[in-house]
């Protein structure tokens, strides 16, 4: 048997290069704020404090009180959150710019989620009652946040409903396709995508077994749809994949 060749690239994070300048970048990279002008954005920065994750270390728990509105400053950070019947289930990995965790501004007292460093991280937070004042100041950021909340929502629901319509198969090739969407790098022929990814989180995105997803990847690599190693996976024919995922919409 001919093994392939892993073409990961490992990358330290290092949380002390997360730079004034950096932080300003992403920060203005919000989807609530990007409007504003570089000054207010150099103000709110001033609100944000950053401190260091270790891979694996849980940032909160489901449950836990809404206190601070996080962003991934550096490193990858997945949010999984159980079932009623005790399943976990993987429901997206963020990186550099991408924000997560809630606000009792935003209606929310608990975080509907636990939010797990996948890699080492530089994270910004910041208060309630911090973005609060943001508001106060800048009244026009809030309709902004309304509009993020509501496709996060919307995004929520379309999981939801993958997750009780789709077969494994469909589910599987939509968590690649975001996954490449979010992470992916062309190289060659395909898109790959690397990070500290298992087939059991694969399987936790997917609301199924390792064994089942394990089985259905195999498949999609004899069919000549993706190539996968330790830790990575390279899609190699997207429109196929994008069909795949078609069949159950309309179903």
């Amino acid at each position: 048997m001919v093994r392939l060749k892993s073409p990961i690239r490992l990358d330290w994070v290092d949380p002390a290069a997360c730079s004034l300048e950096y932080r300003l970048k992403i920060i203005g990279r919000l989807p609530f704020f990007k409007h504003l002008p570089a000054e207010a954005i150099s103000k709110i920065n001033g609100l944000f404090h950053d401190h260091e994750v270790s891979a694996d270390e849980r940032i909160y728990f489901e449950g836990d009180e809404a206190k601070y509105l996080y962003l991934v400053a550096m490193g990858k950070v997945k949010l999984v959150r159980n079932t009623d019947s005790g399943r976990e289930v993987f429901l997206d990995i963020l990186h550099g710019s991408e924000y997560f965790g809630t606000l009792t501004v935003f209606g929310e007292r608990v975080h509907a989620e636990t939010a797990i460093a996948q890699t080492d991280c530089c994270i910004l937070q910041i208060s309630s009652e911090d973005f609060e004042r943001v508001l106060t100041e800048y009244p026009d950021v809030t309709r902004k946040v309304l509009g993020a909340v509501s496709k996060r929502l919307t995004e929520s629901q379309e999981v939801v409903k993958q997750l009780s319509t789709y077969t494994v198969e469909q589910r599987t090739a939509s968590a690649l396709l975001r996954l490449a969407g979010k992470l992916g790098e062309v190289r060659g022929q395909g898109v790959l995508i690397q990070l500290p990814f298992s087939r059991q989180d694969l399987a936790a995105m997917t609301g199924s077994t390792m064994e089942t997803v394990s089985r259905v990847m195999s498949r999609f690599a004899e069919d000549g749809l993706v190539k996968s190693g330790r830790k990575w996976v390279t899609i190699m024919d997207m429109k196929r994949l994008e069909e795949l995922v078609k069949k159950g919409a309309v179903n």
